[in-house]
């Protein structure tokens, strides 16, 4: 065990000095703008920095004092020690990757207080001096010896940074002709001239021409150039929406402000709908904070409660859009509440039926594994810790849930209690839907119009092969 100790008055003498050395990273920086709130560009942005008078990113100047401060608290004097005055100039600016070296040096004691001086200077990897001050402390009068903390690991993670990698991802690709169902929201209509204007969709925007240019002029866009099918209402948006994509004139419906069931009715119909022999199925693409990688959940959305035969093809869709965003073989864990075969919980015998097609060739292109219980498919740790030897588990891409109830918990726990960002889709019909929230802001229905490029454009490779 380490130790943290003390130099109380008593043991203090001119002369004393104390060092440490630290290499600026990138999230020392990010995390000193968090606990400060100092969001200065010349810190954060690097843009910006080059056009600064230092032309590149530095350090905040107290990232330095704090420096000082720790060396002070936990070296010289150490624990007991009370800040009174602290006085720093500063000489040269620290920029990334430069190493700073801290030395504090006893030059007065003061009896009478009990208050130490001290010299403190920083130098970087060159011998310059970057910040050069004094400081006056009250050193401790009585000894401490205490176990050093460990302090907590702090993982940075900007929301949807997952997502900003798969849209451009979409930058070489050809835009996907995309009929917009009823965009008459600033977020759905928002959303589609987002993905318009990174070329991910060639948006056709189907509803009520007047409440569509409406929207338009509410968020301060020019509709020039771009198609408009006028329809009386949301239903008859959605049919249109459909027959296009029926007879090949669109490849991706983008759901605006409509009921679910009211674009999927459509779509449903045996006769002129979009329906294949494939069960329609939706999957969450989600960004987890912590999580390495993007993190399909299926089914949450549609199948309330899967059969064995729904639930091969909720796992074979999840697998080929998986596929499509660059996993080469994805992980697939077969959630349940435990993670051995019993009798009594169905989801487990579903799950070994499951492992098992894939072992006959009945799904295809990914490596499954189940039952598993949530924390075994996420976490190494837990999976090790319950002897769980497996290619998925502490590894999975995708989850694949029981039923609709517990989906939808999985995938809204995430999102509102674990910061994910989410996309949605649909698939198992004759073109992808790109189906999100009323309440998903533009970055998920961007990240969803992206996933579903790179689907179709997948999708039409192996057609093609």
């Amino acid at each position: 065990m380490q130790f943290i100790e003390n130099k109380t008055f008593d043991e203090i003498k001119v002369g004393d000095r104390a060092d440490l050395t630290r290499r600026l990273k990138p999230q020392d920086i990010e995390l000193f703008a968090v606990v400060s709130g100092d969001i200065n560009p010349a810190h954060l942005d690097a843009e910006y920095a080059q056009s600064d008078m230092f032309h590149k990113v530095i350090a905040h100047g107290m990232w330095g004092g704090a420096l000082i401060s720790a060396l002070l608290g936990t070296e010289l004097p150490g624990p007991g020690t009370i800040y009174v005055t602290q006085n720093l100039n500063f000489r040269r600016p620290v920029g990334l990757g430069d190493t700073v070296t801290v030395q504090v040096t006893v030059t007065a004691k003061d009896a009478a207080l009990h208050q130490v001086t001290l010299d403190c200077l920083c130098t970087n990897q060159d011998g310059d001096t970057v910040i050069q001050g004094q400081a006056l402390v009250i050193a401790p009068d009585k000894k401490v010896r205490r176990p050093r903390v460990a302090l907590p690991e702090v993982h940075l993670h900007d929301r949807g940074d997952g997502f900003e990698d798969l849209i451009r991802a979409t930058k070489d690709l050809t835009a996907i002709r995309t009929a917009v169902v009823h965009p008459c929201d600033e977020l759905s209509l928002g959303g589609a001239l987002a993905a318009a204007d990174k070329a991910i969709i060639h948006p056709v925007l189907i509803g009520p021409k007047a409440k569509i240019e409406a929207t338009a002029a509410q968020i301060g866009r020019d509709l020039t150039g771009i198609e408009i099918i006028d329809t009386p209402h949301s239903h008859a948006a959605a049919e249109t929406a459909v027959a296009l994509a029926r007879e090949g004139s669109v490849d991706m419906l983008m759901k605006g402000k409509l009921h679910t069931d009211e674009l999927l009715r459509p779509i449903l119909n045996k006769e002129t709908g979009l329906r294949t022999e494939r069960r329609l199925t939706h999957v969450f693409a989600l960004d987890v904070p912590h999580y390495p990688k993007p993190l399909l959940v299926s089914d949450a959305a549609i199948n309330i409660a899967p059969t064995l035969q729904t639930k091969r093809d909720i796992v074979q869709n999840a697998i080929d859009l998986a596929r499509a965003i660059g996993i080469s073989v994805p992980k697939v864990a077969i959630l349940s509440a435990v993670e051995t075969v019993t009798a009594t919980l169905p989801s487990t015998l579903d799950a070994a039926a499951l492992c098992k097609m894939a072992d006959r060739g009945q799904i295809t292109g990914g490596v499954l594994d189940g039952p598993l219980a949530f924390d075994n498919a996420v976490s190494k740790a837990a999976a090790e810790t319950k002897g769980i030897t497996s290619a998925v588990a502490g590894d999975a891409d995708i989850l694949v849930v029981p039923d609709l109830e517990a989906g939808n918990m999985v995938a809204k726990q995430l999102i509102y209690l674990a910061g994910a960002e989410a996309a949605g889709l649909v698939l198992g019909a004759r073109v992808p839907i790109v189906l999100t929230s009323r309440a998903d802001g533009v970055l998920s229905r961007l990240a969803s119009a992206a996933i579903a490029q790179l689907f179709v454009h997948s999708q039409q490779g192996e057609q093609r092969s």
